[in-house]
């Protein structure tokens, strides 16, 4: 399991899409982007569905999910 308080990415609040791991500064789901992306779809789609995401935010989530998965 990913301990996502390590990445600068993303945030998290109780009270905030029902306490998941969002996207800092948006309600978009960090799970979002990897359930896309197994369905086929690219980044740019990605951020084109979902345009709170920046760029750097979706890159910085898959180098920390690379890196942490690398590790284990």
């Amino acid at each position: 399991m990913l301990d996502w308080k390590e990445c600068p990415a993303v945030d998290r609040a109780e009270d905030k899409v029902s306490g998941a791991w969002v996207f800092k500064n948006t309600r978009v789901p960090v799970k979002a982007l990897f359930e896309n992306l197994e369905s086929g779809a690219t980044i740019d789609q990605f951020l084109d569905w979902f345009p709170g995401v920046t760029r750097e935010q979706a890159q910085a989530v898959l180098e920390f999910a690379e890196r942490t998965l690398a590790a284990s």
